[in-house]
């Protein structure tokens, strides 16, 4: 008996290749996982380039922010790994089973597969600041007031419970596999942690016409009136310059990074949690239930009358005045 097969003996008898065979399915839609531990390295190295560029300048680079951000990356990518299989996954299965066309795997396809991805990115991606309840999760990465590579990094770990998946789910009951959908996703991330950084200046005009640039980014990534809402393209800028939501960067009026409401504190749960707090507190409020439930769907900036009169009765006036200054 060869020793492989003296290995493969000691395996099937411990029982754990049936136990991998029946939890391996749930695991399935995380293939997109183990890009991002591949490109992880990557993605240090590139960090460490930028922070040996910019580290004399506080404005630009904190040392312990960036390892922060790396910190709200990995418990990002630990919740995704646990859960994504067992919540996403059996509801992408159950409409590739329903699917409406049996789609091959080929060089349109993939296509179609990266266009369609970026496509439902841009929405899920506006969604995530237009509605409070996504904005929850996604508010901490836009909660530092640099721009740098390790913010890229700076994920909420509650993002698979917050069910931002769902926009994805279309491309599913067309036909498209679930496991290259989620390839393309992370392909997608990937790319995008490259567009975080202010060392890179206006590209040529074709591919900033294109594709998301850093340039583009950084106006997402303001505080600025003008800069609120705006750009929210994954590889592709092509949509926010259809659906009327691209400006340009301006170099009289440089980003400035960060929320309208900074949040005063480096504690990983504080910044993973605070919107929820706000938003659990604000629909706390006196009111019917379906006043109180509609703060899920509103945005962000969005108030009842009594829970306006009481923030200002207890000092919680939150800047929520305008579309343009309740968040960054």
């Amino acid at each position: 008996m060869a020793l492989t097969d003296m290995m493969l003996a000691v395996l099937e008898e411990s029982g754990l290749l049936a136990l991998w065979k029946a939890t391996s399915p749930w695991l399935a839609l995380d293939e997109r996982q183990l890009i991002f531990v591949i490109a992880t390295p990557v993605f240090v190295a590139v960090t460490l380039w930028e922070y040996l560029k910019i580290r004399h300048d506080p404005r630009l680079m904190d040392s312990r922010e960036a390892i922060r951000n790396f910190a709200l990356g990995a418990g990002y990518q630990v919740t995704e790994l646990l859960f994504a299989g067992l919540i996403a996954f059996p509801v992408y299965a159950l409409c590739y089973h329903y699917r409406l066309f049996d789609l091959e795997l080929n060089g349109f396809t993939v296509l179609l597969t990266f266009v369609g991805v970026d496509f439902c990115f841009y929405w899920m991606h506006r969604a995530s600041h237009r509605v409070r309840w996504f904005w929850a999760a996604h508010v901490v990465h836009h909660s530092s007031e640099r721009m740098n590579f390790s913010t890229a990094m700076r994920q909420n770990a509650t993002n698979i419970f917050n069910g931002m998946w769902i926009f994805y789910l279309p491309l599913a009951l067309l036909g498209l596999n679930p496991v290259w959908i989620g390839v393309a996703y992370a392909l997608s991330l990937v790319y995008q942690f490259f567009i975080h950084t202010t060392l890179v200046g206006k590209l040529p005009r074709w591919l900033e016409l294109v594709f998301n640039t850093p340039s583009h980014h950084r106006v997402h990534h303001g505080r600025n009136p003008g800069y609120i809402d705006r750009n929210y393209g994954g590889t592709l800028i092509l949509w926010d310059r259809l659906f009327g939501t691209f400006v340009d960067e301006d170099a009289q009026h440089p980003p400035e990074y960060g929320i309208t409401r900074p949040v005063r504190s480096n504690n990983l749960i504080v910044l993973w949690t605070h919107e929820y707090v706000d938003l659990f507190r604000d629909m706390a409020q006196p009111g019917g239930l379906l006043s109180r439930l509609t703060h899920l769907w509103k945005p962000p900036e969005w108030q009842r009358p009594a829970t306006v009169k009481n923030n200002k009765e207890t000092g919680r006036d939150n800047q929520r005045t305008s579309p343009d200054a309740e968040r960054r």
